[in-house]
């Protein structure tokens, strides 16, 4: 089965009372079908954020049933490539966003966002060199 990866910007989106509405029903559905899943960064950006006990409280559920991709060795190699990779293009992403991107991709899932840093990253690794991966 095909996992997505969501990533921060979609999830602040997603939790919002007042968030856009497509964000939000693409997240759900994602959750709904069983699809989803975090990584590392995602829920340290998010923890990070957390304001209040409602939001801490809603924040351990999700991160309780939601199961984590690693942030291997290899996910941090891969990083250091990809932000290289895009700063050559001419590109400065944000670290998160490239490690976010690199877990992603290695672990082979989909990612949902609402960011315009990874249709860059996107854009970059399409034209990467396969002997580089």
């Amino acid at each position: 089965m095909e996992t997505t990866l969501v990533d921060t910007s979609s999830w602040i989106e997603a939790l919002r009372k007042d968030g856009r509405k497509e964000v939000r029903d693409r997240v759900y559905k994602i959750i709904m079908e069983g699809k989803v899943v975090f990584c590392n960064m995602v829920l340290l950006e998010l923890w990070n954020r957390a304001q209040g006990d409602y939001e801490k409280v809603k924040l351990k559920e999700l991160e309780e049933s939601i199961p984590c991709i690693s942030t291997t060795s290899e996910v941090w190699e891969f990083s250091d490539t990809l932000a290289r990779e895009c700063r050559a293009r001419g590109y400065t992403i944000p670290s998160t966003d490239i490690v976010i991107a690199a877990c992603s991709i290695l672990h082979k899932t989909s990612i949902e966002h609402c960011d315009s840093h990874f249709d860059k990253i996107v854009e970059v690794y399409n034209q990467m060199d396969c002997a580089l991966l």
